[in-house]
C-alpha cells in the first residue's frame, strides 16, 4: 500500500480523477480548513477559561482532523462494493452503542441526553457515526428493493427503524429526524411506491408528535422559538443571543477574531451555534459565500448521482449530500431562529471528533461514487506477457 495515499497533500493520484471528484475534494478541504479557522475563533476564549490553554479544543479538534483525513483517504481509494460489503456490520455496531447509551452508568450525558459512551479517554457519539453507515445500508436495501424478498425488506425495515427510536430515545430529536429523513428521501429517489412513503411520513410525524409531548423541555423549546423575546433570559436565552451575534455581523461582520457574543453571552458556541460566531465575524457577505458553498457541492453531488451507472452508487451519492448540505442547512436555520432550537453541529466546523469523521467518511464516499462513475468506462485489459510479447513480434514482421 502507498503510504502517502493517507495524506491528501501528498496523493499524486489525484490528477488522474474525474473533474466531479477533483473538485468535491478541494471543496472539501475549502470547508474544512474555514471551518478549523471559525472554530479557533469561537473556542478560544472558552478554552481559556475552562482549561487555562486557549488552544485547548483546537489542538484536539486537530487530532481528529488528522484520524479523519486518513480515513478520508483510504475511502477514496477503496472499491465502493468492498465498503457496501461490510456497511452493515458497521451499523449494527454502532446501533448497539446506541442502546448502550441509555445503560445508566454507560452513557454519559450532557444537557438531559445520554448521547456519548466513553471507551477509554475517547467520547463516542454513536449516533453521529452511524450516519454514513445509514446512508450506505439504505441505498444498499432501496437500490435493490425488487431482487429481495420481503423477510430481508423488513429486517432491514426494523434495523432503521430501531436506529430511530434508539437515537430518539436519548433524547435526540434532531438528529433522528435527520436520519429519518434522509432514509425517507433515498427510498423516495429509489421509486419506491407512493403507498409506502405516505404512510411511513405520517408515521414519522406522529413519532416527532409524541416525543414533543413527552418531553417537555421539546416542547418548550418550539414554544420559545415562536417568540424567544418573551423568555429572553430563560427558554429563549439561546436563541436570543444567537440572534443577536447574526444581526451583529450586518453585512461585512466585526472581523475574524472580534466576535462579541462568544465572550460568554451565547452558549455553546463552538458547536450547536458556531454558525452565528462566524454570522458576526463574517457578516452577511460571508454567511452569503458559505450558502453558496453548499450550493455548488449540493450541485455536484447531484451530478454525481446523475452520472451513476449503479442504482445503489447514485443513492449513495444522494444520501451523502442530503446529509452533508441538510444538516448543515438545519444547523443554520437553528442559529437564525428559521426552526425550533435543537443540537445539530454544523458539518466541518462544530467542535467535535465524531461529528468530523462522520463528515469526512461521508465527503470521502461522495468522491468514490464520483471516481466511479466516470472512470468506469476506462477498463485495463488485462495481457499476459506471451500474449504480448507474440503480438510485439507479429507487429515487426509487418513492418519488415
Amino acid at each position: 500500500m502507498n503510504l502517502s495515499r493517507l495524506i491528501p497533500i501528498f496523493d499524486n493520484s489525484v490528477s488522474s480523477w474525474a473533474l466531479e471528484a477533483r473538485l468535491l475534494r478541494w471543496l472539501t478541504l475549502i470547508w474544512l480548513f474555514v471551518g478549523l479557522i471559525i472554530l479557533f475563533s469561537a473556542s478560544y476564549t472558552v478554552a481559556a477559561a475552562r482549561q487555562n490553554d486557549g488552544l485547548y479544543y483546537f489542538k484536539r479538534q486537530l487530532l481528529w482532523v488528522l484520524v479523519s483525513l486518513i480515513l478520508f483517504n483510504i475511502i477514496v481509494h477503496l472499491p465502493l462494493k468492498k465498503i457496501l460489503g461490510v456497511s452493515h456490520w458497521f451499523l449494527i455496531l454502532f446501533l448497539l452503542l446506541i442502546f448502550c447509551t441509555l445503560i445508566p452508568g454507560l452513557g454519559r450525558k450532557a444537557f438531559d441526553a445520554a448521547r456519548w459512551i466513553a471507551i477509554g479517554p475517547i467520547p463516542i457519539q454513536p449516533s453521529e457515526l452511524i450516519k454514513p453507515f445509514l446512508v450506505l445500508q439504505s441505498a444498499r436495501l432501496f437500490g435493490q428493493w425488487e431482487k429481495l424478498s420481503w423477510r430481508v425488506r423488513f429486517t432491514w425495515l426494523g434495523i432503521f427503524g430501531l436506529v430511530l427510536l434508539g437515537i430518539i430515545a436519548q433524547p435526540n430529536l434532531s438528529t433522528t429526524a435527520l436520519c429519518g429523513t434522509t432514509i425517507w428521501l433515498i427510498a423516495l429517489a429509489a421509486g419506491l411506491p407512493y403507498k409506502y412513503l405516505g404512510g411511513t411520513a405520517v408515521g414519522g410525524v406522529l413519532l416527532a408528535l409524541l416525543s414533543i409531548s413527552i418531553k417537555e423541555y421539546q416542547r418548550k423549546r418550539v414554544m420559545s422559538f415562536m417568540n424567544p423575546w418573551a423568555d429572553a433570559t430563560g427558554d429563549g436565552y439561546q436563541l436570543v443571543q444567537s440572534l443577536l451575534a447574526v444581526g451583529s455581523g450586518q453585512t461585512w461582520g466585526s472581523g475574524f477574531g472580534l466576535s462579541q457574543q462568544k465572550l460568554f453571552y451565547l452558549p455553546i458556541q463552538d458547536t450547536d451555534f458556531i454558525f452565528a460566531v462566524f454570522a458576526e465575524e463574517f457578516g452577511f457577505v460571508g454567511s452569503m459565500v458559505l450558502l453558496l458553498m453548499l450550493a455548488i457541492f449540493a450541485t455536484l453531488g447531484l451530478m454525481v448521482a446523475l452520472k451513476a451507472k449503479n442504482p445503489v452508487s447514485r443513492l449513495v451519492a444522494i444520501g451523502v449530500t442530503i446529509v452533508m448540505v441538510g444538516q448543515s442547512l438545519l444547523h443554520i436555520g437553528v442559529a437564525t431562529g428559521a426552526l425550533p432550537t435543537t443540537g445539530l453541529p454544523l458539518p466541518m466546523f462544530s467542535y467535535g471528533g465524531n461529528s468530523m469523521i462522520a463528515s469526512l467518511v461521508g465527503a470521502a464516499l461522495l468522491i468514490r461514487v464520483a471516481r466511479e462513475s466516470s472512470e468506469a468506462d476506462v477498463v485495463p485489459l488485462r495481457t499476459n506477457q506471451k500474449e504480448f510479447q507474440r503480438r510485439r513480434q507479429m507487429f515487426k514482421k509487418t513492418k519488415v
